[in-house]
């Protein structure tokens, strides 16, 4: 009964915001879609009511509102870059709806087109909150998948264990793994599975990636510590497909495919299918100190083959009365891992590996102005995939591929364990505009988790399978009050409550709750420079994976306590032009975070596998930036840097009486200084007319940082093995498009020199591959 007491305190909240702010709608609302002939949906088109001082810039689904208009006769113009410009005669006597502005494309120089209104990626990258949007569009033709490009934003840092399928952990300013949360569509993916994760979905499936860094708006409804990444696939086109087929080092294959078709009376179908092949039999540089091989020496990976299929289809109903969008669809999956070491170097394996799949049904349901100014979201998903462990063969490898039998122990602990982590997911948000000024917002996701285990080898296991369960809820409440192009303040609050259920510990159920809040503020000077600040005291609960384990690389820890932080932002962007042809653009961010119960990943007693655990206190500072060059339409560079310090709090440590050697320490195993630089030069109507030619260059540096902790370890060469060593990569890449875009080809040389790099404990990743990449593209408009 006590939450459903919380969710009284807050709902009243909501009525005192809704009661206090609410004010009379003056005029009426218009809205209407903007989109090309061939019936692309134009994001970013700016719409322009003349005779009025009113506007707006089409959404990700090509939609616009203006409200509060006054009764007449107005001229509605719209622009969009590469598109002639459309004015047409409104009158408005009522609430309108349903305008569609059909947009005719031009052939013009881009650089001399001007606009009105900012692409979607830009007005995100304005808002109060310390955010960076990355356009996946422009990196379609490419082999990249999430993680590979958001590993190119400032602050950012994805860490894998591997090759293709790897185990990752994205480190965002000082905040890693757990402590960061992934959206789709502003959906959690936290039941999402191994099948479907940012480093195994193909960049083309993404619109944008949204970055939000320390503070987490209310509305993505999470218990992040220190930032989420949300993918926005939205809807590009009605009708179209988009393929391609890459191949490359490594007996790496990649394949995407994408396809939309929507009938005039709105009923869509939607299909999203990629699938990721890789031997990952890549050479690795192994010492005698932590291998046991006999000499230094490279040797190739033997047992490393991973591939995943993944097909996500949507059936529905699109823009009706009832309905902007109303989905039924289903994510169908599997993957095959085999499994080359543990967490460091020392432990090989030739035999072991996993298996996984997703079987997840979905509902999604939006509608804007269900009743005037009310805005509702509704998603549901539950995922019904298992993951197995298999561990049979009774065997220790070595380096060379040399097995040697054990008796009846397997490589790790034999096992034939086929484990379902069943989880649900529950979300609504409902959004009331108060003004154009004003709107309150109340939000809520449900989640649940249940793992049910049957070890065919070890019986005993299963007993107590029905207690590893949890339940989480999330509630958010946010008001938000925006002066265009002046300024923004956004205040929220947010109530966390969680159970879980675990048999096998001494703590059997033990609920909690939690209590955050923060808020975020923006002001602009002029068009040019913008400052930002946020602040959110904000709490995490530990995850089933890290109370539970993984049941392959990661130990349990039932003891774990939550987390909480205060986070702090500072930021400023600011653009500027010399004769019109320069532009540049500077965007930099300052972060302090002071935690308390820190969750950090160790190694556990016999460094094979690691374990999550509390620190009493970590305080982090640092900051990044970027600064981008562009000349004309043909030429861009850029560079971004990230500097972070995370500082151990802790006094005493558990079982030691005096001042812990580790108190104020460097935490260990994190980068704390890297960055990225880049360059693209695009050479238009090369070969033929409308066929353009884009080359690129990105270089990739990360500082040396500690393994273990600086203390324990002098700094002297026979100390060497404790400190991750400096990495630099250079990467390459030309494509070469053809009819506006429907026939691509690139070609891309990653870690070109050849250089050992390493991430998680040391683990090293693959040394150079060259890839080729194979694009269509086809809608009426190329």
């Amino acid at each position: 009964m006590q939450i459903f007491t919380r969710y009284r305190y807050l709902m009243l909240i909501f009525l005192i915001f809704s009661s206090f702010y609410a004010q009379a709608q003056q005029g009426y609302t218009l809205e209407g879609i903007v989109k090309s002939g061939s019936g692309e949906l134009l994001t970013g088109a700016g719409v322009v009511l003349q005779g009025s001082n009113k506007s707006s810039v089409t959404d990700g689904e090509g939609k616009f509102s203006i409200r509060n208009i006054p009764a007449g006769e107005y001229r509605l113009k719209v622009k969009y870059i590469g598109y002639a410009d459309r004015i047409q005669k409104v009158t408005i006597t009522g609430n309108t709806s349903g305008i569609q502005l059909v947009l005719k494309a031009r052939d013009n120089d881009l650089s001399e087109v001007s606009v009105i209104g900012r692409t979607v990626v830009q007005e995100t990258n304005r808002q109060a909150f310390n955010v960076t949007a990355v356009d996946a569009k422009k990196l379609y033709n490419t082999t990249l998948d999430i993680s590979g490009a958001l590993d190119r934003v400032a602050g950012i840092r994805v860490r894998e264990s591997g090759g293709v399928g790897s185990n990752f952990n994205l480190s965002l300013n000082g905040f890693s793994g757990n402590h960061i949360r992934y959206f789709i569509d502003g959906i959690p993916m936290d039941n999402f599975g191994s099948s479907f994760q940012i480093n195994n979905i193909p960049i083309n499936v993404a619109e944008r990636i949204e970055v939000y860094k320390g503070v987490v708006p209310m509305w993505l409804g999470a218990d992040a510590l220190g930032g989420a990444i949300n993918i926005v696939t939205g809807d590009r086109q009605r009708n179209f497909i988009d393929a391609a087929y890459a191949y490359g080092s490594f007996n790496t294959h990649r394949t995407v495919f994408n396809t939309v078709a929507t009938s005039k009376s709105g009923f869509t179908v939607q299909l999203n299918a990629f699938q990721n092949y890789s031997d990952n039999d890549y050479k690795v540089t192994l010492s005698t100190i932590n291998t046991g091989v006999k000499e230094d020496i490279k040797l190739r990976r033997f047992h490393d083959n991973y591939h995943n299929e993944t097909v996500i289809a949507n059936v529905g109903l699109v823009d009706k009365g009832f309905a902007d969008k109303l989905l039924l669809g289903i994510t169908l999956g599997k993957n095959y891992k085999e499994i080359q070491t543990g967490a460091r170097m020392e432990a090989v394996f030739g035999a072991l590996h996993r298996r996984g799949s997703i079987v997840m049904p979905s509902l999604k349901y939006k509608k804007t102005d269900l009743i005037k100014g009310l805005d509702v979201t509704v998603n549901a998903n539950y995922n019904l995939g298992y993951e197995q462990n298999i561990d049979t063969m009774n065997v220790r490898y070595d380096w060379y591929g040399v097995p040697k039998n054990t008796g009846t122990s397997g490589e790790r602990g034999r096992t034939f364990a086929k484990y379902r982590n069943n989880n649900g997911l529950a979300t609504a948000m409902v959004n009331y505009n108060i003004s154009d000024n004003q709107s309150v917002a109340l939000n809520n996701v449900f989640t649940t988790f249940n793992r049910k285990t049957n070890d065919l080898l070890n019986p005993a296991n299963n007993i107590s399978n029905l207690l590893k369960k949890t339940y989480k809820n999330v509630l958010g409440l946010g008001y938000s009050y925006n002066v265009k192009d002046r300024w923004s303040v956004n205040l929220f609050g947010k109530y966390i409550y969680q159970n879980n259920v675990n048999g096998t510990a001494a703590t059997g159920e033990s609920a909690i709750e939690k209590i955050g809040y923060g808020t975020a503020v923006t002001y602009y000077f002029n068009s040019s420079l913008q400052l930002k600040g946020s602040y959110e005291l904000t709490n995490r609960m530990p995850e089933a994976n890290e109370i539970f384990g993984d049941l392959e690389n990661m130990d349990g820890n039932p003891a774990l306590k939550p987390e909480k932080s205060d986070n702090i932002n500072l930021g400023l962007i600011y653009g500027f032009s010399l004769n019109k042809i320069h532009n540049f653009s500077i965007t930099a961010n300052a972060i302090y975070r002071q935690s308390d119960q820190f969750i950090y990943n160790r190694l556990n007693l016999n460094q094979t596998k690691l374990v999550a655990d509390n620190r009493e206190g970590v305080s982090t500072w640092g900051g990044d930036a970027e600064i981008r060059y562009s000349y004309k339409d043909w030429l861009s560079a850029g560079s971004t840097f990230t500097y972070q310090f995370l500082r151990n709090l802790q006094k005493y440590e558990p079982n030691y009486s005096a001042v812990s050697p580790l108190y104020l320490d460097q935490m260990p195993n994190i980068p704390y200084l890297y960055g990225n630089a880049d360059i693209s030069v695009s050479l238009k109507n090369v070969g033929n007319k409308n066929n353009n030619l884009s080359i690129g260059y990105n270089l990739l540096y990360v500082h040396a940082f500690w393994l273990y902790w600086p203390s324990l370890g002098g700094k002297s060469a026979n100390d060497a093995k404790r400190e991750v060593p400096q990495q630099l990569a250079h990467d390459l890449n030309f494509v070469y498009s053809m009819a506006k875009g429907r026939y691509n080809i690139g070609l891309e040389a990653k870690n070109l020199t050849n250089e050992d790099l390493f991430d998680n404990f040391s683990l090293q990743k693959p040394g150079r591959g060259f890839y080729l990449n194979l694009r269509y593209f086809f809608n009426k408009n190329n």
